[in-house]
């Protein structure tokens, strides 16, 4: 992995994904415990949890944009807008204005603009790295993402027992205006199918005005080329499994700080977090290794084996073998989430790679915020526990579906994913659209 770091735009692009996962951390703690403190209901976490998941459904639209824009300038002007708005919530707090809609309003604001980030970061790996090296860069990445997230969820708990919620926004702010200065110092590659380099595509934003028509069916044109190809492959029922587990998810992060407050406060809610986090962080480590194993082999077993462990967790009945068995069941997220998106950047096309993450990312979390939704309701009328409990059985979906189904149960390694009966080949070898 060293000679990832040689390279000097993936190490600033690591820089950059450490910086802003240190900010998303910090204030998705301190949003979802300021919506329910100021609500006083695991609605109000529920309602907030809807409204932050539902703009990761709309991702789809941001591929094609994604895949014309300059990666450069996606993430500065995102992590730049971000900073600007998550003041917003310090400021209202000081002239007195601060309620629980103030923070609903800013939260899926927020959570529109990220939509633009992971998109951009997922098109500009195979751009700057190696093929042979792409689940290292993953991996990578994916400990950047988790191993921030852990230690600042962990420690957004204990701020914000000794100082509030408020602090952790500031905090935030901050750690936005370092990543826009970061990302101001990365280069990124054009895709090899683009015959023109980003300046041409600078210059092609300058279009005549009349040409909106044509600029806007070239759009829908392109968004039409990512849903194709995902439609027309096996990732239609990878995602499948998905949706079910994500809306059992969507349902335990919308009732987690009532049953925190139940276990100690906003530092327990904080640990919790962090036990997540720190499976999945373990698990993206892992994902080297266990690369030589088959797919189906790692989603049924290890879907199987979190949804054990999930459940046990929730019957522990004792808060520290809760923390430690929700620890344990994250791990295999975090190993298939590196290894499926490594398996997504080697078959898929650069310049198909912006559009086709986003409609997958769009799908897989399509039910989170219906799920969060609904989570909030239960467990005001049915108990917390209750609403927890789901999410167990929904990883036990996920390898129920990878067992059942004959193409998934049948892949072993990602060279396999080339064949004509994956669907992956014949969209692989498509032609590009014209850039709009």
């Amino acid at each position: 992995m060293r000679s990832l770091f040689e390279n000097l735009t993936f190490s600033r692009l690591f820089l950059g994904r450490l910086v802003t996962n240190a900010g998303d951390s910090a204030y998705a703690v301190a949003a979802m415990w300021l919506a329910f403190q100021l609500g006083g209901s695991s609605f109000y976490t529920g309602l907030a949890g809807f409204l932050t998941m539902l703009p990761q459904t709309l991702q789809f639209l941001a591929g094609p944009l994604v895949d014309r824009w300059r990666i450069r300038r996606i993430l500065v002007g995102t992590q730049l807008a971000q900073g600007i708005f998550v003041l917003t919530i310090p400021v209202a707090y000081a002239m007195g204005w601060l309620t629980v809609w103030v923070v609903l309003v800013v939260m899926p604001i927020l959570s529109l603009l990220n939509q633009f980030v992971y998109p951009a970061e997922q098109a500009a790996l195979p751009r700057v790295v190696d093929k042979d090296e792409l689940v290292e860069a993953n991996s990578a990445f994916s400990f950047a993402y988790q191993g921030v997230d852990f230690a600042f969820t962990a420690l957004g708990g204990i701020v914000i027992a000794a100082m509030g919620a408020i602090a952790l926004y500031l905090v935030d702010s901050v750690t936005f205006l370092a990543a826009t200065l970061v990302f101001l110092g990365v280069k990124i590659p054009a895709a090899e199918s683009q015959s023109n380099g980003e300046e041409t595509k600078e210059e092609a934003e300058n279009e005549d005005p009349e040409n909106v028509t044509s600029a806007l069916d070239d759009y829908l044109a392109q968004l039409r080329d990512g849903i194709d190809y995902v439609r027309g492959s096996i990732l239609v029922w990878v995602l499948a499994g998905s949706l079910v587990v994500n809306a059992a998810i969507g349902s335990t992060l919308a009732v987690l700080p009532a049953y925190a407050k139940a276990h100690g406060g906003s530092d327990a809610y904080g640990f919790l977090l962090a036990a997540v986090v720190g499976g999945m962080l373990i698990g993206s480590l892992a994902a080297s290794p266990l690369e030589r194993f088959s797919l189906a082999a790692l989603s049924i077993g290890g879907f199987l084996f979190g949804g054990v462990v999930w459940l046990a967790a929730v019957a522990a009945g004792w808060f520290p073998a809760t923390l430690g068995l929700f620890f344990l069941a994250w791990i295999p997220v975090g190993a298939t989430n590196v290894i499926f998106a490594a398996m997504i950047q080697s078959v898929v096309p650069e310049h198909l790679m912006g559009r086709v993450s986003s409609v997958l990312s769009s799908a897989s979390v399509g039910a989170m915020p219906l799920g969060s939704l609904l989570g909030g309701l239960g467990g005001d009328a049915f108990g917390n526990a209750v609403v927890m409990t789901t999410t167990g059985f929904g990883f036990l979906c996920i390898a129920l579906c990878w067992l059942i189904h004959p193409q998934l149960r049948a892949i072993a390694t990602l060279d396999d994913l080339g064949g004509e009966e994956y669907g992956l080949s014949t969209a692989a070898g498509a032609e590009p659209s014209e850039s709009f």
